[in-house]
């Protein structure tokens, strides 16, 4: 359930982005991501934990910088900021202890990131949105 909840808000959020016109700015898919990122930190204070939220503030700060770079340079590198995240979602708990992350979260973000990462993907290689700023 966690995987098709997931998959189907990227997959609706893409799609109302493109059909509203909000990804015909730059900074639609970036902003997500960074949305995106910033919840672990969330997961921890809802957890009571400050060293928790400090541990979580360095891959936050990674997936920031990647999607600020994006921004300023070139939207593949959130397409590769939405897919490594996913990948961060699998091994998270292996890497931070965070109680706060509820037992569903992994499989959710994974679908969202994965269908994010490919829609973004999509619409840089149809033309429909420009990889570099103009």
């Amino acid at each position: 359930m966690e995987y098709f909840v997931g998959m189907a808000l990227a997959i609706s959020v893409g799609f109302l982005g493109t059909f509203v016109g909000f990804d015909r700015d730059r900074s639609f898919y970036p902003t997500i991501m960074a949305v995106i990122a910033s919840y672990y930190a969330l997961f921890a204070a809802m957890g009571g934990s400050l060293q928790e939220l400090a541990v979580e503030l360095i891959p936050i700060a990674a997936f920031l910088a990647l999607a600020i770079a994006g921004y300023k340079h070139s939207l593949w590198l959130v397409v590769v900021a939405f897919a490594g995240h996913g990948v961060f979602d699998v091994i998270h708990s292996r890497l931070i202890s965070n109680a706060g992350v509820p037992s569903w979260w992994p499989q959710f973000c994974l679908a969202y990131d994965v269908v994010a990462a490919a829609y973004l993907a999509f619409l840089l290689l149809r033309s429909r949105v420009s990889a570099s700023p103009t």
